[in-house]
């Protein structure tokens, strides 16, 4: 789950099997009561036909842990990191980086910190196409060291300059879970 909508559709699937709800947020949601087998695989069903994934095993649980913490920063927090990203999230999934890292690139093929670069960049072309903040201010307001930084890794993972891509518009930013 990547955004309020997928949380509204994973509490009314919940509801309509009769699974009472605790909680839920990005990537996770808190039942109030075990579920039996024929409940969760009817869970499953329900969620894959909305393209979601049941995740019950510990490690997708962490990649998906990550992911999310990734995603709320970078697209809905104006929280600045005070320490380095490893730091961040071992601190915040309270594990082992090194683990974390590991299993991360094992299971999805790509490092963290190319994730993280990834999500910034979709970041990037969202203000862009907003259209309201110059592209000095979309790199601070996403960490970025400088324009110059922006632009040069804007351009390796896109192939276009900011400019460029702010000009054409219509290139399709991808869904942040196919990241």
């Amino acid at each position: 789950m990547v955004c309020n909508r997928c949380i509204s559709v994973v509490r009314n699937e919940l509801d309509s099997l009769g699974i009472p709800v605790t909680q839920i947020v990005l990537g996770e949601a808190e039942l109030g009561k075990e579920l039996s087998r024929p409940e969760i695989e009817s869970l499953r069903e329900r969620l894959e036909h909305h393209g979601f994934e049941l995740l019950d095993d510990q490690k997708s649980k962490l990649i998906e842990q990550i992911k999310t913490l990734l995603i709320n920063f970078v697209h809905y927090s104006d929280e600045k990191i005070k320490v380095n990203l490893s730091d961040y999230i071992a601190e915040k999934i309270g594990r082992d980086y090194d683990y974390l890292s590991s299993l991360f690139s094992e299971v999805e093929g790509l490092t963290i910190e190319k994730y993280m670069i990834l999500q910034r960049i979709e970041r990037v072309k969202e203000l862009l196409v907003y259209g309201e903040l110059s592209l000095s201010e979309i790199a601070f307001k996403t960490g970025y060291s400088s324009l110059a930084h922006l632009s040069a890794q804007f351009k390796k993972i896109t192939g276009l300059t900011p400019s460029h891509y702010r000009e054409i518009r219509d290139h399709k930013r991808k869904p942040l879970d196919k990241l």
